[in-house]
């Protein structure tokens, strides 16, 4: 994965990487609620040469600043003994055993200074400070006991107290501020993380770009979501074009998307351009029939002959798309019972015949692999482009027999439920009778939501809105007709 891909998976997981970072700093504010509250209280001592004692011995001053310098280090590690706490337990009347008190306290020595520091925790400001001057007294008792045999004498070296400790006015632990970071660092990471594990176990299709490493075949269109249109008028005017003024409006994202998939075709061999088209999908519910009609009309708008041919003899669902009486089809043509211009349906401005399925026979996959089929669509395609509609390729072998006969096929894919696998084995039989797969188109892209930032419709609207906000497109002359009586 590049960093696109990356940002990419951030922007369809926004929220939940929002939610459980979110979920990471209120966990560690509410540690920090049920963590016991700690204040710290600090205080000052310094290791002094005694006067007094080295009046009467020779010697130099540096001499006795190297022999005070050297006993920092060994009071500081004295300040941590068992001695010294019991003197402070004894002088402060705590309920505590010395072990346990040492904990609380730290000592520490600058380096190359005679100063030492002493940290004391407590659960209140008041006891912190306390224990802190207790501690400094008692350690220097201690080494008035180890330089002269006596706490209350001097001996060579003495501590003597620098600075008072003062009342801490705010714990010290816990930190929430430091916990809120950290809490929100954790939860970003788990978020992040959890954002990458779903991309990689989702098998289902989310992307153009994983579409096509997964597959090796070029994604030719992407066709957005739209409610209306797969639930209402389900077919786009026929002259191709949607108004932001007109009652259809919410098809032009829809139309766009047509339009872009008809120019992919057309020029996906500028010399040779497909005139057979087959129209499939891997399972049923993915909406080939929807994409096959809509194709059909947005090639028509064009000025180019197209037939529509419904083969999917199984459900046939065209007649149903465009109002047609479902009556005689292409089944009756094959069986011989009708000819082409008996059955072919005029739509609009007649650059588009809508030839239905017909009578549903009891053998679709010999009828439509055999040679009269494929005569008859290499006959029509000398005069005008031919769509088919076809069933889907794993549950039945009726698309992959056509797309035989055909210049090749469409796959229609649905964009969050197909899987690659399933996919996968739709191409495998396209590939398996020899047939050309043209390209995949994706359907029902979100407009919106997680899945629009794999596709990058949410910047579709910039390029259409004008400054005054209304949407720019061309206006129709008229809007859609349903097909009228057959025709030739």
């Amino acid at each position: 994965m590049d960093l696109r891909e990356y940002l990419r998976v951030v922007r369809a997981h926004w929220l939940g990487i929002v939610l459980i970072t979110v979920v990471g700093v209120v966990a560690a504010f509410g540690w920090t609620l049920i963590q016991p509250k700690v204040y710290s209280a600090d205080s000052t001592a310094i290791v002094q040469a005694n006067a007094d004692y080295f009046a009467n011995q020779a010697g130099t001053a540096a001499s006795v600043n190297t022999l005070v310098t050297g006993r920092v280090k060994t009071y500081a590690a004295l300040g941590e003994s068992r001695s010294v706490a019991e003197g402070v337990i004894e002088a402060l009347n705590l309920k505590v055993s010395p072990a346990d008190l040492v904990k609380q306290v730290r000592v520490t020595s600058a380096v190359d200074t005679q100063t030492l520091s002493v940290t004391a925790n407590a659960s209140t400001p008041e006891k912190a400070r306390d224990i802190a001057e207790a501690w400094v007294t008692s350690m220097g008792s201690e080494i008035n006991r180890v330089e002269s045999g006596s706490p209350q004498t001097k001996g060579a070296v003495f501590l003597s107290r620098l600075d008072s400790a003062l009342l801490p006015e705010r714990p010290s632990s816990p930190n929430t501020a430091l916990a809120l970071v950290l809490g929100g660092l954790l939860g970003l990471a788990v978020a992040i993380s959890y954002g990458l594990l779903r991309h990689t176990l989702d098998q289902r299709i989310r992307s153009v770009e994983q579409t096509e490493r997964e597959t090796g075949i070029s994604v030719v269109g992407t066709i957005p979501e739209e409610p209306a249109f797969a639930e209402g008028d389900r077919l786009l005017p026929e002259s191709g074009a949607v108004s932001s003024a007109s009652s259809n409006a919410h098809l032009f994202t829809v139309s766009e998307a047509f339009r872009e998939l008809r120019t992919n075709l057309q020029y996906m061999d500028v010399d040779d351009p497909p005139r057979i088209v087959v129209v499939t999908s891997p399972l049923p519910g993915d909406g080939k029939s929807l994409v096959a009609a809509n194709l059909a009309v947005t090639l028509a708008a064009s000025g180019q002959p197209v037939v529509l041919i419904d083969a999917d003899l199984r459900r046939p669902v065209q007649h149903t798309v465009f109002g047609v009486p479902a009556g005689a089809g292409v089944s009756d043509v094959l069986a011989g019972r009708a000819s082409i211009a008996d059955v072919a349906h005029r739509f609009g401005d007649g650059k588009l015949l809508v030839v239905c399925a017909g009578k549903l026979p009891p053998n679709p996959s010999e009828m439509l692999g055999s040679t009269r089929m494929r005569d008859l669509l290499h006959t029509i395609a000398r005069e005008a482009v031919v769509v088919i509609d076809s069933p889907p390729l794993i549950p039945v072998t009726d698309a992959a027999v056509l797309a035989h006969s055909a210049d090749g096929a469409i796959v229609v894919s649905t964009v969050g439920r197909t899987r690659y696998d399933v996919l996968g084995r739709a191409l495998g039989n396209l590939e398996r009778v020899g047939a050309r797969t043209l390209g995949i188109v994706l359907n029902r892209v979100p407009l919106r939501g997680q899945g629009a930032a794999y596709f990058g419709y949410q910047y579709h609207g910039d390029y259409y809105t004008a400054e005054d906000g209304q949407t720019q497109a061309f206006t129709p002359a008229s809007g859609p007709r349903r097909a009228g009586s057959p025709t030739a």
